[in-house]
């Protein structure tokens, strides 16, 4: 345009000097009479000039719009081509961008569990090497399993998500295999003296299912987070005034857990992430933990048996009408062969001064308010009295149930929980379905239980009077039991009544090469 803009300039230039000569010229030359006839010439030049500028001016706009359209747009063809080669070259880069993204987030992924591992489970497994025992043997099982899950978040690294569930639980195997056998070495040193330290373990690292757990994976690492702090908490109370290494121990351990959850929400926030598909497998549901056994199947009767308990129970005294009858032979104030072993030991009398009892005993009476709440994972119900309605129907198979110095009352709990405590409870009952870890007995006098499911570990510590009833389903179970009298498990027959078999109180010791032998006496005399 600039070009067109200077020839015009040009042009009209030329015109003005030609019209000041025209001018000039019929000034000087023309007289009166010739003037008519030179104006007429002048108008007629001037026109000429005109139509020349005119013409000069659009050759010159038509010339610069074609070369612009020369140098900037192509021929439609040509159009077609780039337009094309754009697209694929945009759709090739976008490609490759999404690529290196989701290559180097699968590098991340697997650094950053590694990075985890030489972090907090590094300070764990020192911290249970200095504890020794049995601390340091469970903590190689659980090295192992962080090993075992660093394997498998490599195999995803490399591969796309599982083609169908059968492969993805194949996959998923040695994980649950580990974890079973941590668990299992928990249930095989009861009598450890570590036995908290191993169940904090054991009902915490089915965290490690986390892989198989969407569209939320982190919550749930923290539940397993929370269900072992129960036990942490007892380690704490034991431990702390003892040796301090216990207490960092404790801390290392749910250091590891909580970022073991930041580690997930950070690189898998929606479940597993696979190589080739960049988010976890659609369409499989996750297994459950493999801890935590399937649900029981609550036989069809439970609403029969049920009644049948409370019919029992709320008999009052002519409850025991149909227990054995202890005989004469079988009393130990009748008979002083059967009180062998040293008299009990006796605090000696300082004065007319008797020391006092710390601990509150069930017989006690009651003079604090009834409680019945839940705190996070733990429901607590305390200082009931003659309350035969205490329900718990809401529960999840990470919560704990803590029933402390209630009398004469009864619970219900309607699904499977972790664990269930009765502690300095008098003449009181619990019923409940299933539970995954042990219901125990603690300072309690005159107790009943009965179970409609599966229960592994029944635990009776400082306890005068438990009644156990159990269910078809629950006849491998374990008792343990320290400290305690009156102790009957009552097991089911097939026509529906139940057999007595009371858990012995009496003990025979010899020396052997080996060391003490203990067996269980019945009677002696």
């Amino acid at each position: 345009m600039s070009k067109v803009n200077k020839t015009i300039k040009n042009n009209s230039r030329m015109v003005s000097d030609t019209y000041k000569k025209i001018l000039n010229k019929w000034k000087n030359r023309c007289e009166a009479n010739e003037k008519e006839e030179h104006l007429e010439e002048l108008v007629n030049r001037l026109e000429n000039v005109t139509r020349r500028l005119e013409k000069v001016r659009g050759q010159s706009i038509i010339e610069t719009q074609d070369s612009a359209v020369q140098t900037n747009t192509p021929s439609p063809k040509r159009s077609q081509s780039i337009q094309n080669s754009d697209s694929i070259l945009s759709v090739s880069s976008s490609h490759s961008i999404d690529k290196k993204i989701a290559d180097n987030f699968i590098i991340m992924s697997v650094a950053g569990y590694e990075d985890f591992l030489a972090g907090p489970v590094k300070e764990y497994l020192q911290l249970s090497e200095k504890i020794g025992g049995d601390v340091a043997i469970h903590s190689k099982l659980v090295e192992k399993a962080f090993k075992i899950q660093l394997e498998f978040i490599q195999t995803a690294a490399s591969r796309s998500s599982p083609a169908n569930q059968s492969e993805q639980i194949s996959l998923l195997a040695p994980t649950s295999t580990q974890i079973q056998q941590i668990q299992e070495f928990r249930e095989k040193n009861r009598g450890s003296q570590f036995f908290n330290h191993l169940s904090a373990i054991s009902e915490s690292i089915p965290a490690l299912g986390w892989v198989a757990v969407s569209p939320t994976p982190a919550p749930y690492v923290k539940e397993m987070n929370d269900a072992g702090q129960f036990y942490t908490n007892r380690v704490l109370k034991e431990w702390k005034e003892k040796d301090k290494v216990h207490a960092e121990w404790c801390k290392a351990w749910i250091q590891t857990l909580s970022d073991l959850q930041q580690y997930v929400r950070q690189h898998h926030t929606t479940g597993l992430v696979w190589a080739k598909t960049g988010s976890a497998p659609v369409g499989i549901p996750p297994p459950p933990p493999p801890c935590m056994p399937m649900a029981d199947i609550i036989p069809a009767n439970i609403s029969d048996d049920r009644s049948a308990l409370f019919a029992e129970i709320n008999q009052g005294e002519a409850i025991t009408k149909n227990l054995k009858k202890v005989t004469s032979d079988m009393q130990t104030h009748k008979n002083p062969s059967l009180r062998t072993g040293p008299a009990p030991f006796k605090a000696p009398i300082v004065g007319n001064t008797v020391p006092t009892k710390t601990v509150p005993s069930a017989n006690a009476p009651i003079d604090k308010p009834p409680v019945f709440t839940r705190d996070g994972k733990k429901w607590l119900v305390e200082y009931h009295k003659a309350n035969k309605d205490l329900l718990i129907d809401n529960v999840e198979m990470n919560n704990v149930i803590y029933m402390f110095r209630c009398q004469d009352s009864t619970l219900v709990i309607k699904g499977k929980v972790n664990s269930i405590v009765m502690d300095s409870c008098r003449k009181s009952s619990v019923v409940f379905d299933s539970v995954v870890s042990s219901i125990e007995f603690v300072n309690c006098q005159s107790v009943q239980m009965q179970v409609l499911g599966k229960v592994p570990t029944i635990s009776i510590d400082k306890t005068d009077g438990c009644q156990m009833y159990l269910n078809s389903e629950s006849l491998d179970v374990e008792f343990i039991s320290s400290k305690s009298s009156e102790m009957n498990v009552m097991v089911p027959k097939g026509n529906g009544d139940y057999v007595e078999y009371p858990i012995p109180e009496q003990f025979k010791t010899t020396i052997s090469p080996k060391g003490l032998s203990t067996i269980a006496v019945d009677s002696l005399g």
